[in-house]
């Protein structure tokens, strides 16, 4: 028998059409093989037939707001500029002078008038078109006749988010994104600006970082110290083209926490974020969750801040977004988390786990980023100066707090085991629903044809 997460009864507060479930995809109980974690064959057909062919998250549109502003977007092998072009729209070019085929740009945003290849200075539009050739006399008429303009991507903007495919023929972005897209408006994310932005090389293929961050069933074993504050009976719903969403319920002990009515550090904390004194607080661990939705009901109706379009559950809880092929965007009103598990270029066992905070700074009295995400004092959050990436590489400390850390420490322990061939692929559980939708999809990319 299925496991019916209806038995779950955890959502607390009026219903709301946000929580409703979707459609039953039911993507069967095959197992693969654990070959798609390590096999290098595996990994260069990938990322031909999946990230070549897909639509990827490269940045949000608060990194290109004006003309001239551009993002450098790395993944695989390849690089790519994101820009706000002079005509007011936003373009994509494969990072790549069409002379001898340098990089043009080297920061990961900036702003620019037009671009100049540093190796012999030809210059480009910032819709990608050749301005000048150095010494164009010395070249043959007949070379100069090929096209000598950057080469451009398919580049399409939803949600707050600056997406790009090397697919000339993908489906329109919005039409992929439809079963979730007004989900997403709902958050203004195009209001929000990065205000923290980490880089780290963990030793583990980009699928081990995609299965990871979709569960939260590890919680209990990797990350004991969340329990205290976080349910892991949680809702999932499965949409087409392998995205997927999940609540992770925040404000309340899991199920497996033994003191499900004492108000611990955490459950405090969550208190404070909504304006309660934890001091004067008379409810027990278990019902704090009702009370932080009320909070901030009660704040946005005094302030003007508009939750009135969210449901209870969006106030209190993570609602975490998976965009196959390899972003999770975890949101909340107040800010948005970015993940993003990106591929090494040349080894199947390593990949750069790339996140952002997206915070919208509005002036009034409590009203932040949610603690758990840790943005300490000396972060900018008014949005005016836009953070520089900090990279950590393959073996570093990565800095990223607690739970993150964790997780990084234990996925190479997981690659090594997918290598053993003892291990004959991964079983998964329904609280895993998400992991076996998202490898349904793959598969189902990887079984096309090359001249699909």
């Amino acid at each position: 028998m299925k496991f019916d997460f209806n038995l779950w009864d955890i959502h607390i507060g009026t219903p709301h059409p946000f929580n409703d479930r979707a459609p039953v995809i039911d993507n069967g109980t095959a197992r693969p093989t654990g070959a798609r974690y390590h096999d290098k064959a595996f990994a260069a057909a990938e990322w031909e037939k999946v990230f070549a062919r897909s639509w990827l998250v490269a940045c949000p549109v608060s990194d290109v707001r004006e003309p001239g502003d551009f993002a450098k977007f790395d993944i695989g092998p390849e690089s790519f500029i994101i820009v706000h072009g002079d005509d007011g729209q936003i373009h994509a070019h494969y990072n790549v002078c069409p002379h001898r085929g340098s990089q043009i740009v080297q920061a990961d945003t900036g702003s620019v008038g037009k671009f100049t290849c540093p190796f012999h200075s030809w210059q480009f539009s910032l819709e990608g078109e050749n301005l000048a050739v150095t010494d164009p006399e010395t070249f043959r008429p007949e070379v100069l006749c090929h096209d000598h303009n950057m080469t451009s991507v398919r580049c399409e903007v939803a949600a707050g988010l600056v997406f790009i495919s090397m697919d000339p023929h993908i489906e329109p972005l919005k039409q992929w994104l439809a079963p979730v897209l007004k989900h997403l408006e709902l958050y203004e994310i195009d209001k929000m600006n990065v205000v923290q932005h980490r880089q780290s090389d963990w030793g583990s293929n980009w699928k081990g970082g995609v299965d990871a961050f979709a569960e939260i069933y590890h919680l209990h074993a990797v990350h004991p110290q969340t329990q205290c504050l976080m349910d892991d009976r949680t809702q999932i719903d499965l949409y087409p083209g392998g995205i997927s969403r999940q609540f992770v319920p925040f404000a309340q002990p899991s199920r497996r926490y033994g003191d499900q009515e004492s108000v611990n550090p955490g459950i405090a904390m969550m208190l404070q974020d909504a304006g309660i004194d934890p001091e004067s607080y008379d409810g027990t661990a278990h019902e704090t969750r009702a009370a932080v939705q009320q909070a901030k009901r009660e704040r946005s109706e005094k302030y003007g801040l508009g939750y009135e379009k969210f449901s209870d559950t969006q106030l209190s809880d993570s609602t975490v977004y998976g965009l196959f092929p390899n972003a999770q965007i975890g949101c909340h009103p107040e800010a948005v988390f970015l993940h993003r598990f990106v591929p090494h270029a040349t080894d199947p066992n390593q990949f750069t786990y790339d996140t952002c905070i997206l915070y919208r700074h509005i002036d009034a009295p409590g009203y932040c980023a949610p603690a758990w995400m840790g943005l300490g004092d000396e972060i900018d959050l008014t949005g005016r100066t836009r953070p520089d990436i900090v990279h950590t590489g393959l073996g570093e400390p990565p800095g990223l707090g607690e739970v993150l850390d964790q997780d990084s420490d234990l996925l190479p322990i997981v690659q090594a085991g997918a290598r053993s061939r003892g291990f004959r692929g991964p079983l998964w559980s329904e609280q895993e629903a998400r992991l076996r939708h998202f490898h349904v999809e793959l598969d189902k990319r990887m079984a096309q044809g090359d001249d699909a």
